[in-house]
């Protein structure tokens, strides 16, 4: 008897609880994709693509510093459906045209929050929203994501962890140049943190790819491992509460203590998307636009201004000109040998990096002797090209307006700036206010030294470019044992799914595994002439450097006349074929000419490129190939004309850390 009660007392405490929690679910507009949310004592999602478990059941919730915890124990209002199927003009992207077909569900909870869920056809978003009367402090966020099981992750780590610190208080501090690891979730150390996105390989060998979107006004996230051994959560760099400027040249600015909190919110605040993309196919991911579509659309309604292109630049090179006479440096000779070279080929751009203004003063209106800027920009003017000057983060932070209306009024047309270093909620509200002031006085940024891209290209396009990437610049000083050529093979399907990379690339000095060596003034790039070419295809970058000096350019006629011409911002982007790590292909569409190109690993590979996507007529090719000894001399190549196949079939090959670029149009 007491048995039968006992199990009747289970049957009814089971059943009032799962009467008290309640599950809706929000289905992608192709079915393939769901998120089912469960509410009961806390607010939990989980994902399914086509009956996979892409992520098992994750609670997410904000923590206040009053005590409240908004998902906890929440008691749901009301639910809204909606169904969004439209499309919008993309500006300076890779695409012309976004589509943007979603359905969203939107849960309104006592306590003045929401949560909105939306499913697109290949990704699951969330985001909190709150409608308060008074400002409050969260003082963290749980943005949970759980595994199925022990799979491998590809991530990269804040490099600024010297390996025994048990907080994360220095990996705060990070330049966000990394190169990715590839492990098991049980194999990553706890007290390191990763930069997000990642890629996690999911079940029957899908990706899921970890990203964040919106992000105005709030620290950037970080991810970790979780207390579950399959499990992730996000991490969040605290409040700055005490600063002094530091660091090389004085650029940084060095946080000394934190607040116990991660942001102050206004009483409505809008608090940034947490996404999952998944893809059956490695490539997918390689032109995702979640980003760009969960982004606060453009608050400039005059874009007519905003001129993509490509920058001559000084720095990589380190002014090694030849065959000139006068001594190169930082001078205006070396500078208007510059300019020459970008009006005879085009370029828009020549840039003034670090050394223009005077070093250890943080005062850009100190400009070295050397340099005369009014001539420099009259000058440029006079060919039709643009300058952009570099700026140390101290420098440029010291008064934001007072730099833009000045350098705006001489005629130079935006900022490099660099040494950041940091997402905590200051630093991230720094970039929204440099974009809205920079737009007033028509001025492109290049944050460099940054966090990755979060949705602020959309929503001021003049910010046009982010680093946040290990980029070629590194090749002056890395060892032989970094693997660049891997890295570049797996950027596309990750890093670039936030967006745009100031990688620099370009070298005319390119070398095979065995060949490469460090060098400060004269660099050279890891794997072939080729890979460097195709990099201006497949790399998102609509402000793109030429990281090579102007001798060797105008050595290369070839080569630079073909990187020269190829555009920055696209009509169309077709990913054609890809695997992480291993090798990838795109091609990119700007008017009727479409450019391919294709990189590998340190393994020659042969592929098969399918160009249906060109459509009916004819087509002829300029292409660059590897040499047949590109293997041995990693500048080898091979340029010849073709026509396409009427089949639209075409099978290239590449040799170890090779590439492949070409330019089709119609006959």
């Amino acid at each position: 008897m007491r048995k039968s009660l006992f199990t009747l007392s289970l049957f009814l405490i089971f059943t009032i609880c799962a009467a008290a929690q309640k599950t809706m679910t929000v289905t992608s507009p192709n079915g393939k994709l769901k998120a089912e949310i469960s509410i009961g004592d806390k607010i939990e999602y989980r994902v399914l693509h086509e009956a996979d478990l892409m992520l098992d059941k994750s609670p997410i919730s904000l923590q206040l510093t009053d005590g409240r915890v908004l998902g906890q124990k929440p008691k749901l209002l009301k639910s809204v459906k909606k169904d969004v199927n439209t499309s919008f003009d993309a500006v300076i992207y890779k695409k012309n045209k976004v589509k943007d077909h979603y359905n969203e569900l939107t849960l309104l909870f006592k306590g003045n929050f929401s949560v909105i869920f939306r499913a697109y056809d290949d990704g699951i978003a969330y985001r909190f929203s709150t409608y308060m009367k008074a400002p409050f402090e969260v003082e963290n966020e749980q943005a949970t994501f759980n595994f199925a099981d022990n799979y491998k992750v590809y991530a990269a780590f804040s490099n600024n962890w010297n390996g025994k610190d048990t907080s994360f208080e220095r990996q705060f501090a990070n330049s966000h140049e990394s190169h990715y690891e590839h492990f098991n979730i049980s194999e990553w150390n706890k007290h390191r943190l990763a930069m997000s996105p990642l890629v996690v390989e999911a079940v029957k060998g899908k990706k899921v790819c970890i990203l964040e979107a919106d992000l105005l006004n709030y620290p950037g996230m970080y991810l970790n491992k979780n207390d579950g051994s399959n499990s992730l959560k996000g991490v969040f760099a605290t409040y700055p509460k005490e600063m002094k400027k530091g660091g090389g040249a004085m650029h940084h600015e060095l946080v000394q203590t934190r607040e116990k909190f991660i942001a102050q919110c206004a009483g409505k605040t809008v608090f940034p998307w947490r996404a999952v993309v998944v893809a059956v196919n490695d490539y997918e991911l390689a032109n995702s636009d979640m980003v760009y579509k969960l982004a606060t659309p453009t608050q400039l309604s005059d874009l007519s201004w905003i001129k993509p292109g490509k920058v001559a630049w000084d720095w990589w090179n380190d002014f090694n000109v030849y065959g000139v006479d006068f001594e190169s440096g930082v001078n205006n000779d070396t500078y208007k040998y510059y300019i020459d070279f970008a009006s005879t080929q085009g370029i828009e751009y020549v840039i003034l990096d670090e050394g223009w203004a005077v070093a250890n003063k943080m005062d850009l209106f100190q400009i070295v002797p050397e340099i005369d800027l009014k001539e420099l920009v009259a000058y440029a003017k006079a060919r039709n090209v643009s300058l952009i000057l570099w700026a140390g983060y101290n420098s440029f932070n010291a008064d934001v307006e007072k730099v833009c209306k000045h350098y705006s009024e001489m005629g130079i047309k935006g900022f490099k700036v660099d040494f950041m270093d940091r997402d905590d909620q200051l630093m991230v509200d720094f970039q929204h206010r440099t974009a809205k002031i920079a737009a007033k006085y028509k001025l492109l940024i290049d944050f460099h030294g940054t966090y990755k891209p979060a949705g602020l290209q959309r929503t001021y396009p003049n910010i046009i470019n982010f680093e946040g990437v290990y980029g070629l610049e590194q090749m002056k000083w890395a060892s032989g044992s970094v693997d660049q050529v891997s890295y570049d093979v797996i950027i596309p399907f990750i890093r670039q799914v936030a967006g745009p990379m100031d990688y620099t690339q370009g070298a005319m000095r390119n070398a095979t595994k065995n060949n490469y060596r460090p060098v400060w003034n004269e660099a050279m790039s890891q794997g072939t002439r080729c890979r460097q070419l195709a990099q201006y295809v497949i790399f998102e970058s609509p402000l793109n450097m030429l990281c090579d000096n102007p001798s060797n350019y105008m050595a290369e006629k070839e080569c630079t006349e073909f990187i020269a011409e190829i555009p920055t911002i696209w009509d169309e982007t077709v990913a054609m074929n890809g695997e992480i790590a291993k090798y990838v292909t795109i091609a990119r569409r700007k008017g009727d000419a479409w450019y391919v190109g294709s990189m590998t690993n340190w393994n020659k590979r042969t592929l098969e490129l399918d160009l249906s996507f060109l459509g009916n007529g004819n087509f002829k090719a300029e292409i660059f190939r590897d040499g047949i000894n590109a293997n041995r001399a990693a500048r080898d190549y091979k340029k010849e004309m073709i026509d396409i196949p009427a089949n639209r079939k075409m099978t290239i090959q590449m040799a170890q850390g090779g590439g492949f670029a070409m330019k089709i149009t119609s006959l």
